[in-house]
């Protein structure tokens, strides 16, 4: 999977833009919460984190670890039907897809991927894109190679954002997420990261970026 993008990036000198998908293209919490209600639980948002924040509708019993993981597991194996596109990130990505390379990285177990690929299709979001549950640091590394290009990479996930800023410390570190309530939740992503509102503040930022690397250059 990896390699296909990789032969596709080989000759290009555009800056790489490497995005997540859950939460940040795609919906993910709103519609989690669709498909636990289907069930009988609810999402909560009482804390950021799914464990614990899981509960049946009827008695507010929380499920259990490999409840979460069932529920997960079912979900993203029926993504198509519940996930929709974030506000934005659709027009912002074509709107960049003319000044640089644009790669989808998703956290995802590879037996979803052509789910998930059917439904980036039918929304029109045609990047290339890799599922792997390897750390993103050294993938975003390996995508950007030898090539003395600027990288920009978007995700709601800390640990991500970090492990890229390890791998790749030059790079546009966005924090993204779609869910207002448990944006509010999350905790300060650290420093070097920047934070953006929506899309259209991304796309601010990352213009501002690709701009700034053009005039040193």
């Amino acid at each position: 999977m990896i390699d296909d993008v990789l032969r596709s990036l080989d000759r290009s000198r555009k800056p790489l833009i490497v995005c997540d998908i859950d939460e940040v293209v795609l919906e993910f919490l709103d519609p989690f919460h669709d498909y636990l209600m289907s069930c009988q639980y609810r999402l909560h948002a009482d804390s950021f984190r799914l464990h614990g924040n899981i509960r049946r509708i009827t008695d507010g019993i929380c499920a259990t670890d490999d409840e979460v993981e069932r529920f997960q597991e079912e979900f993203f194996s029926t993504q198509d039907k519940w996930q929709r596109p974030a506000r934005d990130a659709k027009a912002v990505l074509d709107g960049l897809e003319a000044d640089a390379d644009i790669v989808f990285l998703t956290a995802m177990p590879p037996r979803h991927a052509v789910v998930r690929r059917t439904l980036l299709d039918l929304h029109e979001f045609r990047f290339p894109m890799i599922a792997t549950e390897a750390p993103k640091g050294p993938v975003v590394s390996r995508l950007r190679g030898e090539r003395n290009v600027p990288v920009v990479f978007i995700d709601d996930m800390h640990r991500n954002l970090h492990s890229v800023r390890n791998q790749v410390p030059d790079s546009l570190l966005i924090n993204l997420m779609a869910n207002e309530n448990f944006r509010r939740l999350a905790p300060y992503p650290g420093d070097g990261v920047a934070i953006a509102r929506d899309w259209r503040h991304a796309e601010t930022m990352i213009r501002n970026h690709l701009l700034g690397v053009r005039a040193f250059s």
